[in-house]
């Protein structure tokens, strides 16, 4: 379970980007809603130490306990159906206490990379066989129907995107990936097509609305979907090159104005544009793409599949999450709420994020201690580079 490990060998510019992002989210978040400042510092302290612990925890060992974490995941989401709290229409969390909510899908995210991880490694050598592929396609589809229930769909888009990129990442054949990526686009059309329609009934009305406002924003109907994502781009333009400053009082300005809602988490990007202009937008944007990179330089150097597979997983979901958040925010996407990885205020979010880099600094930490399987079977010694 634990290992001797060389502090030498602990991956301290992971370390240095993630202090960085959740300092500047505390920040923001503290502006942007005075009083979440407690919460998000107890979620960035607890997560931070979740983190520490569970990079010491060999992960491989917790990978023999695959079956018994995709048990808990569907547990979890099938406990929203039972139990779940609800609010703007969707039942994502389960309400702890009478102050505390829990999104599972959050965490569901870093155990379904974890099973999955665990999964193709055991079938590294058989990936594009058709009983594989179904068994996979099946496993991922009971905890993707559960969330697409609640209604989440942005969610469902985002586990779906991370398993067909770990599957790739496992080594699917490329005759198998082609076609699939065709389908896929075809599919996304028929769905354009079908969700346009005046009468459909495959998403939501708020749903639909909020791709219809994309898609015709001078459309007075759908005026109130438009007004947010536009006062987020001039909220973040007006903040030019170096913003207006942190906690300013500026009654015109979209936070303290009240003119965009959900500044906290889904648009702290608009925050962050007004308060710290250009340069700070930019330095979030950097400090998040080194966190991906540094997560995908580990998982190159990974002992084994399934820490390559981890690595490029969390990679992934920093990487989707913080498209789309910056997306939304700046109007290039449908509006749709997803927190900003390590900056939005969430606990659940910011504790599940943190849970993922601690898999991957244990990752980086065996990288010399193991040996490695070469693709063509045979074992040779990890290099001491």
């Amino acid at each position: 379970m634990f290992r001797q490990y060389k502090l030498k060998d602990y991956n301290i510019r992971l370390l240095l980007w993630l202090a960085a992002l959740s300092f500047l989210g505390v920040l923001l978040v503290t502006s942007a809603e005075a009083s979440y400042r407690p919460r998000q510092i107890m979620s960035v302290l607890l997560g931070a130490g979740v983190m520490l612990v569970l990079s010491f925890i060999d992960y491989s060992w917790i990978l023999h306990f695959m079956w018994l974490i995709y048990g808990v995941n569907v547990g979890m989401l099938a406990l929203v159906r039972i139990m779940g709290h609800s609010s703007h229409g969707a039942t994502r969390w389960i309400q702890i206490g009478s102050s505390f909510t829990f999104q599972p899908v959050e965490l569901s995210k870093i155990l379904l990379i974890l099973f999955f991880a665990g999964y193709f490694m055991k079938h590294e050598n058989d990936l594009s066989r058709p009983s594989v592929i179904l068994r996979a396609l099946l496993l991922i589809g009971l905890p993707l129907a559960l969330i697409v229930l609640q209604p989440d769909l942005k969610n469902t888009l985002t586990i779906g995107i991370v398993f067909a990129l770990l599957y790739f990442a496992a080594g699917l054949s490329y005759r198998i990936v082609i076609p699939v990526v065709v389908l896929g686009a075809i599919l996304g059309t028929v769905f354009m097509v079908i969700v346009t329609q005046p009468d459909q009934s495959l998403i939501k009305d708020y749903q639909k609305k909020r791709i219809m406002a994309f898609l015709e924003p001078d459309n007075p109907d759908y005026t109130d979907d438009t007004l947010q994502q536009n006062n987020s781009v001039i909220a973040i333009g007006s903040g030019m090159m170096t913003g207006k400053g942190l906690n300013n009082n500026n009654v015109s300005s979209a936070n303290k104005g009240n003119f965009v809602s959900q500044v906290e988490t889904d648009f702290i990007f608009s925050v962050a544009g007004e308060e710290l202009g250009f340069v700070g937008t930019a330095a979030i944007i950097l400090l998040l793409l080194l966190v991906v990179l540094e997560c995908l330089h580990t998982g190159r150097r990974a002992k084994d599949l399934a820490g390559r597979l981890i690595c490029t997983g969390v990679a992934s979901i920093v990487a989707i999450q913080s498209f789309i958040n910056i997306g939304v925010a700046t109007r290039i996407l449908p509006n749709t709420g997803t927190p900003l990885p390590f900056i939005s205020y969430g606990p659940t979010s910011e504790i599940s994020l943190f849970i993922g880099m601690g898999l991957v600094l244990n990752v980086g930490l065996q990288n010399r201690i193991r040996p490695l399987k070469n693709p063509y079977g045979k074992v040779r010694e990890k290099e001491d580079a």
